[in-house]
């Protein structure tokens, strides 16, 4: 089973359900509309007796069947996202409803392995999840919420049909894979040793400059004189004089009489793109050549680099603790999912021109 496949089954409060999770189960005939879940023996008696067929067995899973009803409703949202990136030739439509067989066969086992653990939802748990879909959702009401699906074009008990799925789901997850799953200090702390990268703060820049004012609306003439007037100063501050005088006595940034120019402590994405690109490449002591931004000309100094801090262990154990379990809850989710499918009788009929 796929990553996306776990995440989706781990979430079960949520406005508009994925498609593949509907549970009403495919008609094999059309004159046949109380059939529900059917046995490989009652589809075959149901073909050989009823009328004109609609539908195909495409898996046979425990004795239970799947139809290809089920298979290309399990395919529509997988047919739709790819058609956005590009159209779809025969080739790609074929191999999505091929997933979507995988998908359907995935989805037999687990609601077989559901009902043989007798997993139950209760009618307060459920109530309670479609309080949370309202509380996340900010709607005031019942009706907001059957308003809401309404124009999504799903009946509110399907909806809830779909939302007790979920849940049983979580249950069986809950029973066989996440109550077995453990993390111990040390993977803890081997997690952390291993990306102490992403665990470190970004470097950080001190700076100071010196400005000198334009706008829009400044004519050719103003630019060239605020030029000259900086390159001046450009020239005494390359050639090693005091860079906070400068900026005290010729800066146009009124708060540089009494800071000399000073920007403070900042990190990539805090200052505007063109005096980032200057900083980043300067040594700590160097003069920038003029940096020309929207709002005028910026001679900068660099005072000094900041190398990011590792943060401390115990400050982000609690994600590390998380991104942890994450990584063994999909690990041992695939394994039982494995040794689920290896346990069952699955049989995938070869339907040549319907998949």
């Amino acid at each position: 089973m796929t990553q996306r496949q776990f995440a989706m089954l781990l979430v079960c409060t949520f406005l508009i359900p994925a498609s593949g999770c509907a549970t009403k189960e495919s008609v094999v005939k059309k004159d046949d509309p109380a059939a529900t879940t059917l046995t490989a023996k009652q589809a075959k008696e149901t073909t050989a007796r009823r009328g004109k067929v609609i539908n195909a067995i495409v898996a046979i899973v425990n004795d239970e069947v799947i139809t290809l009803n089920e298979v290309n409703r399990e395919a529509l949202p997988l047919i739709r996202e790819a058609g956005k990136k590009a159209p779809l030739d025969e080739a790609a439509r074929s191999q999505l409803l091929k997933a979507a067989v995988e998908g359907a066969v995935e989805k037999k086992l687990t609601d077989q392995k559901i009902k043989e653990l007798n997993i139950k939802v209760t009618e307060e748990e459920i109530r309670q999840s479609i309080e949370d879909v309202k509380r996340q959702n900010n709607m005031p009401s019942q009706e907001a919420l059957v308003s809401a699906l309404a124009s999504q074009g799903i009946p509110f008990d399907q909806y809830r049909t779909q939302l007790k799925e979920q849940l049983e789901k979580l249950k069986l997850l809950s029973m066989e894979v996440r109550s077995k799953i453990q993390v111990s200090e040390t993977e803890m702390r081997e997690f952390y040793e291993a990306n102490r990268a992403k665990y470190t703060e970004d470097e950080s820049y001190r700076a100071r400059h010196i400005f000198f004012k334009t706008n829009e609306k400044s004519g050719e003439e103003e630019i060239k004189i605020s030029m000259k007037n900086a390159l001046m100063v450009l020239a005494e501050a390359k050639s090693g004089k005091d860079f906070i005088e400068l900026a005290k006595t010729y800066s146009e940034d009124p708060a540089a009489r009494k800071d000399g120019g000073d920007l403070g402590i900042f990190k990539k994405g805090d200052m505007q793109p063109e005096l980032e690109s200057a900083i980043v490449a300067m040594k700590p002591g160097e003069v920038s050549e003029l940096v020309y931004t929207p709002v005028g000309f910026h001679i900068i100094k660099l005072e000094e680099r900041i190398s990011g801090k590792l943060k401390p262990f115990d400050s982000v154990k609690v994600g590390i603790e998380e991104a942890v379990y994450r990584k063994k809850s999909e690990e041992r989710f695939n394994q039982w999912a494995k040794e689920l499918r290896s346990k069952a009788s699955i049989e995938i009929k070869d339907l040549k021109g319907l998949l």
